[in-house]
């Protein structure tokens, strides 16, 4: 019987090494010149080294299970024919590679690398140069996108294309990635249980990161600086956001954070600066806002129709032009316990509650809503006393609009 489980153990290892996966390595003077063709006498689970230097390819299918390592970011010039990588195949790696000049289409999104239903990927320390699309996820799932580099030429939204673009997708780690001068940054359409993570995303024409229908995802510790707009949560719910930075976003219809549509998130320890608009909320419902700063934006919240149920609390509002602008009846919102720099009432028993109730909105913000124009007569003594006389007889807005605990110092943005 020992004898059986000797040759029975020695037949196994024997067949462990026949299937142990190979290193091809892949060079001008290696057996395998070139990329594609190392990919397709690849056996599933074999992982291919791809030594320095440019290689002149478009279009590689990925079928299998594979690793592709780069050595000293070796370049992939796709010479804008078409896809560099599409993958059809779960449980592919890709790492250390340059990727440029991805094929551009109007009827077909090219992209540097393409999944198509596929789970268990995982791309890192890749530099996409030049991409239409730089990573494109349709259909897939568990995978992760870190440590890259995406540098685009977008000009105009109708002939560019996002950075990283998620598609009917879940549980997507995006990590660490810097995006600049693509139409959006990160663009999320059906995703849902996913991670937005230390990324930069600046520069880009539309927003830094986009959701469209999609539920049940988180974004942290991100920065979202000049773009178009920061970010737009739109049509979605369950969005857990926190730690992000929403800076210089600027121009006539910009803001830092665009909430459309949306229901039951969480807005948390996130810092607004020098945005046209910190937060613009149209039809945001049931959002806890609280331990956020708001600095020297021009409106740090505009809240327009529709919005209920919504909680700011504990937020610091310091110079901004005009702290909430507001429309229609309170429908259960609630503001208590923030910091206002304009804030001048007196706290005789320092408990740091101020002793009179604190209104954020003036009716010179009510003006600008309906007369954009308006707006050059801001810091004049006119405004100023409209100002004062809606603050003693409130007629244009919610008199119960007001802050009843309103802060004598900032909030310290601890957990």
């Amino acid at each position: 019987m020992k004898i059986v489980k000797k040759y029975f153990l020695i037949f196994s290892l024997f067949c462990y090494a026949g299937l142990s996966a190979n290193e091809l390595t892949v060079c001008a003077s290696c057996e395998y010149p070139t990329i594609k063709e190392a990919v397709q006498l690849a056996q599933s689970g074999d992982t291919l080294i791809i030594e320095p230097g440019t290689y002149f390819e478009s279009d590689i299918q990925i079928e299998k299970p594979l690793t592709i390592l780069g050595i000293n970011y070796p370049v992939i010039d796709g010479q804008e024919k078409s896809y560099i990588i599409n993958i059809t195949s779960d449980s592919v790696t890709i790492k250390g590679l340059s990727l440029k000049n991805i094929g551009r289409s109007y009827t077909t999104d090219f992209a540097a690398i393409r999944t198509y239903k596929v789970k268990y990927f995982h791309f890192e320390d890749i530099k996409l140069d030049n991409p239409f699309f730089g990573f494109h996820i349709e259909k897939s799932s568990n995978g992760v996108i870190k440590n890259n580099i995406i540098r685009g030429n977008a000009v105009s939204e109708h002939n560019s294309g996002n950075g990283i673009h998620l598609w009917h997708s879940s549980k997507i780690q995006i990590l660490n990635n810097s995006i600049e001068n693509m139409r959006d940054g990160i663009y999320f359409e059906f995703v849902k249980h996913s991670i937005v993570r230390d990324n930069v995303s600046r520069n880009n024409i539309r927003y830094g990161l986009h959701f469209m229908f999609s539920n049940d995802d988180r974004y942290e510790k991100n920065l979202f600086e000049k773009n178009g707009a920061g970010v737009a949560v739109m049509f979605s719910k369950n969005i857990y956001m926190k730690y992000n930075t929403f800076r210089l976003n600027w121009g006539s219809a910009s803001y830092g954070l665009l909430l459309k549509e949306i229901n039951d998130a969480v807005i948390t320890h996130n810092q607004f600066d020098q945005n046209t608009i910190g937060v613009n909320a149209d039809g945001a419902n049931r959002i806890v806002f609280e331990n956020n700063s708001f600095n020297n934006n021009g409106w740090a919240i505009r809240f327009l129709g529709a919005c209920y149920g919504n909680k700011i609390l504990q937020n610091n509002f310091l110079h901004n032009a005009l702290d909430i602008s507001y429309k229609g009846n309170m429908n259960g919102n609630i503001f208590d316990r923030n910091f206002w720099s304009e804030y001048t009432g007196y706290d005789l028993n320092k408990d740091n509650i101020g002793d009179v109730p604190y209104r954020p909105v003036k009716l010179f913000s009510y003006v600008v809503n309906n007369t954009p124009e308006t707006i050059i007569l801001l810091r004049s003594l006119f405004v100023d006393i409209i100002n004062f006389s809606e603050k003693v007889s409130p007629i244009f807005t919610p008199d119960n609009l007001k802050d009843f605990n309103p802060l004598m110092k900032p909030v310290i943005n601890n957990d």
